[in-house]
Formats: structure tokens, sequence, C-alpha cells
């Protein structure tokens, strides 16, 4: 996904949505909007379905509850953030497992610079709501998934104790991210060398 694949004023890339127009997906794709920006509190029922162009009983149709689309967002975040962008364009940049590693945090600073740079949704999730909510635990369980696919190429890369691994891989990629929002731009790249400190240390274990 480049800085140019966002539709118009949508955080959501054009692909994610394409032939998806029914009920269902306006209020997915209005409340993914929404919730990135503002946050899930600061978001009603009301203004969702408003900004959705539906009414009351076919918003609840579809999603029973507020929480409820909160994890349809999560669920799309997952696949629009983590797989597409982070997971596939990482390994489309590298030719070997050890090279993919190293690319995630070159696609992070291209995602840095981008407009419309919004953080993780993720870690935005689980600091407002707290890790004993259930929207807090589903996002913990996303962020373990993204662990999951660092220590996959861990694995693939040959380098010991993949699992321990994928945790300090996984506190470049957050660390950077809230370095990034707080103006570091250059935080892709100091990330990107602390990276290649710690493939060496997991090599030499």
């Amino acid at each position: 996904m480049t800085a140019n694949d966002a539709a118009g004023p949508t955080l959501l890339p054009a692909a994610a949505m394409a032939g998806r127009n029914d009920p269902a997906d306006r209020i997915l794709a209005t409340a993914y909007d929404l919730f990135t920006r503002r946050g899930i509190r600061g978001v009603g029922v009301n203004e969702l379905i408003n900004s959705s162009g539906v009414s009351k009983a076919t918003f609840y149709r579809h999603f029973p509850s507020k929480d409820a689309l909160v994890l349809a967002v999560l669920e799309l975040r997952d696949q629009v953030w983590t797989v597409d962008l982070i997971v596939a364009e990482a390994r489309r940049r590298g030719n070997t497992a050890e090279d993919q590693l190293l690319a995630v945090f070159d696609v992070f600073g291209d995602w840095f610079l981008r407009k419309d740079f919004e953080a993780c949704t993720f870690i935005n999730v689980l600091l407002e709501m707290g890790p004993g909510h259930p929207l807090g635990k589903a996002s913990i369980g996303y962020l373990s998934g993204i662990r999951g696919h660092i220590q996959a190429l861990a694995e693939e890369a040959g380098l010991n104790r993949p699992q321990e691994f994928a945790r300090s891989w996984h506190i470049l990629m957050k660390g950077s991210i809230i370095s990034a929002t707080e103006g570091d731009f250059l935080a892709s790249k100091r990330a990107h060398q602390m990276a290649r400190w710690l493939i060496e240390h997991h090599r030499n274990l």
C-alpha cells in the first residue's frame, strides 16, 4: 500500500473496500475512519449512523453493539495494516527472511512520511480501553499476531530463540511508531540500525 492508495479523505486504502458498498460496508468504512482519527470513546453511535447514511435499525441489524463494530474495525485493520501493508510489503521488498525483517522498517519509513499516518490502532485502542476491556484484549491478540509474523520470519532466517527475538523486535516496531507520532520521522532509520544489532545478537546466542 502506498501513499496514493487512500481514497479521498478516508484512511482506508481504496482496494480494501473495492466493490463493497452495502450498508454494513459503509458503516465499517465510516467507523474505521472515525475511530482511527478520534478514538473509540470520542465517537458515538448516532454520529456513526448519520455519517454512514443508514437507519438505526440497519445499523443494529449489522452491528448489535458499538463494541461489535469496533471488533470488526480491528479485524479490518489487521488485514489492511498487518497483512497487506507490513507483512506483504516487507516480503516483497526482501529476497531473504533477514532482508524481509529489516524491510519492515523501510516500510515504516514510507508510512511515517504519509500525510495520513495514523499510528497503530491496536496500541491506541489498548491504551484507551485498557487490557482488561474486551476491546483491549482483542487488541492484545492482534499485537500478538504481529509478533507471530515476525517469529515466522526469524525462524526462516535461522535465528536463535525466535520467540524471544520477536518480542524484542516488536518493541522496536512499537517504539518507532510512538516516536514517529511524536514527530521523529527518522525513527524508522534508528530502529533499522538497532534491528541489525538484534539480528546479529540472535545469530550468536
